[in-house]
């Protein structure tokens, strides 16, 4: 079994990979934080549908890990203003769904939250462009 150090190294290592990547491509990044999320809520769904408890248990964590970790702590409320705030209580309210999905075996709150993330990652995906048209047009 791996000794708790080792883990914490390894731990370490994805955190360092996982900055890295958001200072290469914070847009990319967080277009797989939603995609990760949209597939563990999928997976959580399928396990409620099929009574498998533990594997729904772990969708559902892996989904609210992805959204609190990954999603939630991106957001910058100083430079996003309002909008960032409003993200955030929209993340508030969709870990709040998914605990109730889990507790309770419904697959409502999990589609419900599946489609937000989708809204969200669509609108997040469409303004890549505009972003690079504008700092391409710095360039000039």
């Amino acid at each position: 079994p791996m000794s708790f150090s080792s883990h914490n190294a390894l731990r370490a290592y994805a955190d360092t990979n996982a900055s890295t990547a958001m200072a290469q491509d914070p847009h990319g990044l967080v277009s797989m934080l939603f995609e990760g999320a949209i597939l563990a809520i999928a997976a959580a769904r399928t396990n409620t549908q099929l009574g498998m408890v533990q594997q729904k248990c772990e969708a559902i964590s892996k989904a609210i890990s992805i959204i609190e970790d990954g999603l939630y702590a991106s957001l910058d409320e100083k430079a996003g203003g309002e909008i960032a705030h409003q993200l955030g209580r929209l993340y508030e309210y969709m870990v709040a769904r998914l605990v109730e999905a889990n507790a309770n075996n419904l697959t409502e709150p999990l589609e419900e939250v599946g489609d937000l993330l989708s809204q969200l990652a669509t609108a997040w995906a469409e303004i890549k462009p505009t972003a690079r048209a504008e700092a391409s047009m710095e360039d000039v």
